[in-house]
């Protein structure tokens, strides 16, 4: 695995995390690898190599094991006997649902949300807004767009519902990064943040609900007709491969 998966930054982080306790090491360990991952660095169906990741990280297998249970919870690496860890296949089903759970969700949030906004609250969420709009990569991206929407629910005070909608914008992440594959969309995506903050400052609770679950539906069908195009392309060819088998293994 290359250094560059952390970079410079990612390095400092983890010389502080060698004197935290182990539990911070693995988050941290899991926090790189899950950002590898939405960048495109490691890609859907690679496999992870625990002495690998070990030895980049300076650290025993034990962290880096724990690291990939976090992310098996998480829905970003899977498991299996005798062949170790990879990066999870994206599913157009999970994907969908995903954004299913946000939109009922974060409906509920910013329902809750939209008195205990103040001028202050109000601002942070707009200058988040604009960075977000702004931001042409798209692992930056993720990040800006995930810190705009909790913004609109932060002032409630329901530390589950934000654990919840934390726990669906991680397991979401690397879905969202796919929207840059339809360009089109993140302008429209951006109009559609504009509108919701719209109906927060203007406290209209009704149209802020609809406003976001809308928005988080329409994201989840564009990206479940995505990679549901993408895997009918890709498995004619797969088919066609499978079948020549056969064929050169006789004679």
């Amino acid at each position: 695995m290359s250094k560059s998966l952390v970079g410079e930054a990612g390095a400092a982080t983890f010389r502080d995390a060698q004197f935290e306790p182990r539990q911070s090491t693995s988050r941290y360990i899991a926090d790189a690898l899950r950002a590898a991952i939405v960048a495109g660095s490691l890609l859907p169906g690679e496999p992870l190599r625990q002495d690998a990741i070990a030895r980049q990280f300076s650290v025993s297998a034990i962290p880096v094991r724990e690291a990939f249970r976090q992310l098996e919870s998480e829905g970003w690496v899977t498991t299996e006997p005798n062949r170790g860890a990879s990066v999870s296949l994206q599913s157009a089903d999970e994907a969908r649902e995903i954004y299913e759970i946000r939109a009922s969700l974060e409906s509920l949030a910013i329902g809750l949300a939209v008195d205990l906004h103040t001028p202050q609250t109000l601002a942070h969420s707009r200058a988040l807004l604009d960075a977000a709009a702004h931001e042409p990569d798209p692992a930056l991206y993720v990040v800006r767009n995930e810190q705009f929407h909790m913004s609109l629910y932060a002032p409630v005070d329901r530390p589950r519902l934000m654990e919840l909608l934390g726990q669906m914008h991680r397991r979401g992440e690397r879905y969202l990064r796919l929207k840059f594959g339809v360009p089109q969309f993140k302008g429209q995506s951006d109009n559609e943040h504009e509108a919701i903050l719209a109906a927060l400052i203007a406290r209209d609770i009704e149209s802020a609900q609809m406003l976001v679950a809308r928005h988080l539906l329409a994201t989840g069908e564009l990206i479940y007709q995505f990679l549901t195009d993408a895997q009918a392309t890709t498995q004619p060819k797969l088919t066609k491969k499978r079948r020549a088998l056969p064929k050169q293994g006789q004679g």
